[in-house]
């Protein structure tokens, strides 16, 4: 069991920063990945990033890339999502999630991951 709590949401002006936290419990091993998803009302729920731990490699969704950042610590958590620029349209609740192992090459599938958090909701005003 994999337990996932995220937070740092908040409402903010376009333009804006903010950086989320997802703690990861109890035991994180190599090759383990975690990824933000968002979900708007009314939309499906999207990937935005992914983080493989061991290598520490990364991937994004065209819509984020060069905007947010996802790492991690030496501890191995929490998971930081840092999101830069944002837009109204980045609005959404954003989940963190678990799966034993991931692609870095494809999309972020909601299918992929066992274990999901609560969700933190990101706001962004015009």
């Amino acid at each position: 069991q994999v337990h996932l709590v995220e937070s740092g949401g908040g409402s903010v002006q376009g333009g804006s920063s903010m950086k989320l936290s997802c703690v990861v419990s109890p035991n994180i091993n190599s090759g383990n990945c975690v990824a933000w998803f968002r979900q708007a009302p009314g939309k499906e729920r999207e990937g935005v990033a992914v983080i493989r731990y061991g290598s520490g490699s990364t991937a994004y969704d065209d819509s984020v890339k060069g905007r947010f950042t996802i790492s991690l610590d030496n501890a191995k958590t929490p998971v930081y999502l840092q999101m830069h620029s944002l837009k109204p349209e980045d609005t959404a609740m954003y989940y963190c999630a678990w799966a034993r192992g991931c692609s870095l090459v494809v999309r972020i599938k909601t299918d992929d991951y066992n274990y999901w958090g609560q969700g933190t909701q990101v706001t962004v005003s015009s």
